[in-house]
């Protein structure tokens, strides 16, 4: 059974692979590793050395601090976040709402916003 910190930095490495359009291989290809090795580290099968980490973190464009965010949230909070992200829909509408310019992208998020309210 994995570590919950090494479950949380594959999630953490998934989400951010996702968010910039990046496949296993080319992050793997980028790490200089097989990607069944990121695969591994994405499900928390094995830990991910601080080295790599670093790697990881330069080929996907965060500081490596990115990767333990969130992690001091209690169980049931990270669970539903966990839920959320984890699923392909979500992390398409990120990707998709990332690549809208940056003024457009405020006026969807107001929006956004004041539909959820008005629920």
């Amino acid at each position: 059974m994995s570590h919950i910190v090494d479950t949380h930095v594959g999630q953490k490495i998934r989400h951010r692979r996702w968010l910039v359009g990046m496949t296993q291989q080319q992050l793997a290809d980028a790490v200089g590793i097989k990607f069944q090795q990121i695969q591994k580290y994405e499900t928390g099968a094995n830990r991910v050395s601080a080295s790599r980490l670093w790697d990881i973190s330069q080929a996907l464009d965060v500081m490596p601090s990115y990767f333990f965010e969130g992690l001091q949230q209690d169980d049931a909070a990270s669970e539903h976040e966990d839920n959320l992200l984890n699923r392909k829909e979500t992390l398409e509408l990120l990707r998709t709402y990332y690549a809208i310019p940056e003024g457009q992208r405020k006026r969807l998020f107001d929006l956004a916003r004041a539909l959820g309210q008005a629920a």
